[in-house]
């Protein structure tokens, strides 16, 4: 009995656990290091390379010593950086919430779009065209309206705020963009899941609810990214207004000085601020499609 255990031992899980790789198996795995690391090894060559003759090329243009001064001008960005990031803060409130505001009303706006029955025909109708007014207007004109408009009107009760108006003109125009990709996930969902959710005894508004939603937000996860990161850089349209962001906090220090360093200092501050979320957006993308490929769920 205990020969036979031992027998079992050294063919069954233990046998498992003490595998060696064949010697043709460690030779093609070594040959795929060597590849990896003489990969690594060209393409950062090649960068350094590509570095130096940009580098070179754009120091020893005619008027390379003009646009120095001009554009990167060491004292002016010292002056400029503190003031922006001061700025920048309100552009990070206003993503926040115009983000959740987005979110929300396209929320609603593609569930109205998507209601069946002749009954629902008119919130059909405002919603479709909600989408195409909003889509098709330019967003600066949207922001001219709403922050320089809207206060003329001299109406009782209705804020002065250009940071509120801002706001409320980003939310208008992107929840038409985001109503129209929550709408496409919505109708991505196939008819079969609704119909099997209202055989389990789901009415219709459980189904959109409880199974056609999940799946739509799901599947729309890195267009809505997307979207985020759009709205995070036209924050700064609303300085048009007099609100002091970023972009305020830099034309500031241009208009006294007239040299444009800051705007430099802003726009890397945003591209910075940026940057994080498309990376993010990216890495969103290719994990669903690895999912997908693999016959995962969404």
């Amino acid at each position: 009995m205990t020969l036979h255990k031992e027998e079992l031992g050294s063919g069954g899980h233990e046998g498992a656990d003490d595998y060696v790789p064949s010697p043709r198996r460690l030779d093609r795995e070594r040959h795929k290091r060597a590849r990896a690391r003489r990969a690594t090894a060209i393409g950062a060559l090649s960068t350094l390379v590509t570095a130096v003759l940009l580098y070179l090329v754009v120091v020893n243009a005619p008027g390379w010593p003009r646009t120095k001064e001009t554009f990167f001008d060491r004292g002016y960005a010292r002056e400029a950086l503190p003031k922006v990031l001061e700025g920048l803060w309100l552009n990070v409130r206003l993503l926040l919430i115009c983000g959740a505001a987005v979110l929300v009303l396209g929320m609603l706006i593609a569930v109205a779009r998507t209601l069946r029955g002749p009954v629902f025909f008119p919130l059909r109708f405002l919603a479709a065209a909600y989408t195409d007014f909003f889509r098709g207007l330019p967003l600066i004109i949207n922001l001219m309206i709403v922050v320089l408009g809207v206060p003329a009107l001299r109406l009782q009760g209705v804020t002065v705020d250009p940071v509120l108006l801002g706001g409320t003109a980003l939310t208008l125009t992107y929840s038409a963009y985001v109503a129209e990709v929550f709408r496409a996930g919505i109708e991505s969902v196939h008819p079969s899941q609704r119909a099997a959710a209202r055989s389990l005894g789901l009415n219709n508004r459980q189904a959109l609810r409880y199974v056609v939603l999940p799946q739509a937000v799901r599947r729309q996860v890195p267009p809505l990214l997307n979207d985020l990161v759009s709205l995070q850089k036209d924050t700064g349209l609303v300085s048009i207004g007099g609100a002091v962001d970023a972009v305020r906090a830099a034309d500031i220090i241009v208009g006294r000085s007239l040299n444009y360093t800051p705007y430099i200092v802003a726009g890397l501050v945003f591209v910075a601020l940026t940057i994080p979320m498309t990376r993010f957006t990216d890495w969103v993308t290719a994990r669903m499609d690895r999912r997908q490929a693999h016959g995962g769920a969404v």
